[in-house]
């Protein structure tokens, strides 16, 4: 019985949770662009910490949600984005110029 009250209270906290984090929305934070792999669907950014990701800021690889974000951008543009999982993978789920 105690093990199903746990498991009663754990999926509880992980509703609650997950309803938070979508009432908050998906943070937009601000990179630079490094590299773009069009034909890989990932793109390079040094970023500031990602707050829904637990992440602190850092220069990484991020595989794009849908690959025609790209496009647009190149290295050394200073971007806005927000990144998320997706299909277990961080990704990065909109992008645009920014300062």
């Amino acid at each position: 019985m105690k093990r199903i009250n746990f498991a009663a209270a754990a999926l509880t906290a992980a509703l609650a949770l997950s309803g938070a984090a979508l009432a908050q929305g998906t943070p937009t934070v601000s990179g630079t662009v490094e590299k773009v792999d069009t034909a890989q669907g990932k793109i390079t950014i040094d970023h500031g910490p990602i707050p829904n990701l637990n992440m602190d800021a850092m220069s990484m690889v991020f595989r794009a949600q849908d690959p025609a974000l790209l496009k647009d951008v190149k290295a050394g543009d200073k971007v806005q984005f927000t990144a998320d999982r997706v299909n277990g993978q961080i990704s990065v789920t909109s992008i645009k110029k920014g300062k």
